[in-house]
């Protein structure tokens, strides 16, 4: 827990992985992030992205657990976040999401994603996402592909 609060005041001052730009991204409409409640992270590693995300009516079970549904949305943007930083100008998409639960987590916690680069190619990128607790147990752990595009140029008139 410690070295997760070092990486949140470190990230804060000093982010190389820069998410700033991809934040004001999200926050210009109405997003499933958003809705979910996600906030991300800048991180001092050019391979880690990083994400928090309080467990509330917005992502729990009826049961008042965090729903294994906005896990996975959380794997997946963080990575989506990570790739989009690491390729300005283009359009990241995921293409595949596969993870398991270990934990439950109560209505109240906050939730962390750390996401770490495992492949970097010129198309694909391939992530694995841990998600802790507040206590710092794992609960989660995600596997991330996503697919990196060019957007079309528009033609002249």
């Amino acid at each position: 827990m410690l070295f997760c609060r070092f990486l949140l005041t470190f990230a804060q001052n000093y982010g190389k992985m820069n998410v700033d730009s991809i934040k004001e991204i999200i926050e210009r409409q109405p997003n499933l992030s958003t809705a979910l409640g996600m906030e991300f992270i800048s991180t001092p590693d050019d391979d880690l992205c990083m994400a928090t995300m309080k467990v509330d009516e917005r992502n729990r079970q009826p049961f008042g657990f965090l729903s294994g549904g906005a896990s996975l949305a959380l794997a997946e943007n963080v990575a989506g976040v990570g790739s989009s930083s690491l390729c300005p100008g283009k359009i990241c998409v995921g293409i595949s999401v596969s993870g398991s639960h270990v934990k439950a987590v109560a209505e109240g916690d906050t939730v962390t994603a750390m996401a770490h680069l495992v492949q970097k190619g010129r198309k694909l990128h391939v992530w694995n996402v841990e998600i802790t607790d507040s206590s710092g147990d794992i609960i989660s752990v995600v596997h991330v592909t996503n697919y990196i595009i060019s957007p079309r140029k528009e033609k002249a008139e």
